[in-house]
């Protein structure tokens, strides 16, 4: 007799357990705790804002220094990568402040994790992922302008916008940017937070984050929609909104973790 072969159900698969049923209008209720948790002991959020405006302006001079100007908008779309491992201390305030604790910047910067080393290990694979993206960004740029040198960024948006060449690079690496933009989101929402109150590994993490984003996705995509709009602002305004945008979205991060990961 042979032994039937129990179906297999594909890891994306929309799953009553992961729903929420929450409304997309649920993204604005985020934000509002994450401006209330800043304005609680705001002079912690804004010195690890600060401490996160140097780090990137450091990281811009240090890529003109290098003569790397032309991976400076990949890194851009790489920071929103890697923004969840950087929130972290944000993450542990809100959660110190919701259990009545005290919160300092110290503990902000030196978190304990639950997981222990398994956040780390998550944020090398975040880190990769970014390296990815600006390793992909690169060889589109190759792809339709060949191997010219990078004529500087003074000179970078009018090629892109005044030439069909660049209106098709435009296309293809907004859609190849966009692929790696939602795999990352989807992965990361979740999983550092959870790594943060939670023993569990990273994998495990970073797949339940997946699961929770597929099958949620009209408040999902709100509350990315806010993050880049925000992101956006914090870049144009030469990188100071940050100092405020940053810890504002940290803290509405973790907002958004509870609401979706409600812990027993």
């Amino acid at each position: 007799m042979t032994t039937p072969i129990p179906a297999v159900v594909p890891p994306l698969a929309r799953d009553p357990i992961w729903k929420r049923n929450l409304a997309p209008a649920a993204a604005l209720d985020w934000l509002a705790a994450g401006w209330r948790d800043f304005t609680i002991y705001p002079a912690a959020s804004i010195s690890y804002g600060i401490m996160v405006f140097l780090v990137s302006i450091i990281t811009v001079i240090g890529l003109f220094a290098l003569r790397f100007d032309y991976i400076l908008l990949p890194a851009f779309s790489g920071f929103m990568v890697v923004g969840p491992v950087i929130g972290i201390g944000l993450y542990e305030k809100s959660r110190r402040i919701a259990e009545g604790r005290p919160v300092t910047l110290w503990q902000m910067i030196f978190v304990k994790p639950e997981s222990g080393g398994q956040i780390l290990f998550a944020g090398v694979l975040l880190f990769l992922l970014t390296l990815l993206w600006m390793r992909a960004a690169i060889i589109v740029y190759a792809l339709f302008f060949g191997l010219r040198p990078f004529p500087g960024l003074d000179h970078i948006i009018p090629m892109l916008f005044t030439t069909a060449t660049g209106w098709a690079m435009l296309v293809v690496g907004s859609a190849i940017g966009g692929l790696f933009a939602a795999f990352a989101f989807a992965i990361s929402a979740f999983s550092i937070p959870m790594l943060l109150s939670e023993r569990t590994d990273a994998l495990t993490a970073m797949g339940t984050s997946m699961a929770l984003v597929w099958n949620n996705l009209p408040v999902m995509l709100t509350w990315a929609a806010i993050m880049l709009a925000l992101i956006v602002v914090g870049i144009v305004t030469g990188l100071l909104g940050m100092i405020v945008i940053f810890p504002v979205l940290g803290h509405g991060s973790w907002h958004a973790y509870r609401a979706m990961r409600p812990q027993g």
